[in-house]
């Protein structure tokens, strides 16, 4: 049976007149706040940092963004360098709560920085590490946005065995904590990207950070071993891992 021109033109319109009533997958917003391991990198930084737009240093989060879904609109404001304290005082929360509505996503990972002596940024995590954590969520909560809650990632340190080292103390474990007291979802990313490094072993988890041979960046004549840092593969794999994770919560 053939149709006419006129026919196909009638069910090329009716086609678009069903499509018009299907339902529209309705933008999902998340903020994400945290340090150096999560944060976006730009070429200016790259460049300002080793000398050349090719230095291998990238955020999880940064990595993230391609992997979630298209209606997901990810606004990344994590701070190289800053802690639940200094991310605060410099201001740098004020602008992500101001742009919070009802119903976005807020993910928060700080540790390594809270650790760090001086006073700008250092927190004990048993008091003002908490304290910190649990103000960010109630003010998420405030606007009846959805705060998510991810512990910090280790770095690259075996013992004996092949098992990775806790290097971050007891702030990991206050993160559990206040997750389940106050009812929040967790992203262990310690516990998952301790997992990745003894998957790849001591030797074959250097791909995963950033470790540049001397003679490759000008400003780093001498090369660089940073157990801390995540390189682009290092950084996909913990962004693939924590998709995984926040689909099994059913976040995604």
């Amino acid at each position: 049976m053939r149709l006419t021109n006129i026919t196909r033109i009638m069910l090329a319109g009716l086609g678009l007149l069903l499509c018009s009533f299907l339902p529209q997958q309705k933008k999902v917003r998340i903020f994400s706040i945290g340090d150096s391991t999560m944060c976006d990198y730009d070429e200016k930084y790259l460049t300002g940092f080793g000398g050349d737009s090719l230095y291998p240093i990238r955020g999880w989060m940064q990595m993230a963004r391609p992997l979630f879904p298209s209606y997901v609109e990810v606004h990344n404001a994590a701070r190289s360098g800053r802690s639940s304290k200094s991310f605060r005082t410099e201001g740098h929360w004020q602008k992500v709560i101001d742009s919070v509505q009802q119903g976005d996503y807020v993910f928060i990972m700080f540790g390594p920085n809270d650790q760090k002596p001086d006073t700008a940024r250092h927190t004990d995590p048993h008091t003002t590490f908490r304290q910190n954590l649990m103000n960010y969520v109630n003010e998420v909560k405030a606007k009846n946005a959805r705060p998510v809650l991810f512990t910090c990632l280790v770095r690259r340190k075996f013992d004996n065995n092949g098992k990775v080292e806790n290097t971050h103390g007891d702030y990991v474990a206050v993160v559990r904590e206040l997750a389940a007291e106050m009812k929040v979802p967790l992203v262990d990313l310690n516990k998952k990207s301790a997992e990745l490094l003894e998957e790849y072993g001591p030797e074959a988890s250097v791909k995963l950070f950033v470790h540049i041979q001397p003679g490759i960046f000008p400003k780093l004549p001498k090369g660089k071993k940073d157990d801390t840092h995540l390189s682009e593969l290092g950084a996909t794999k913990v962004a693939e891992t924590a998709l995984r994770e926040l689909k099994d919560l059913g976040i995604f």
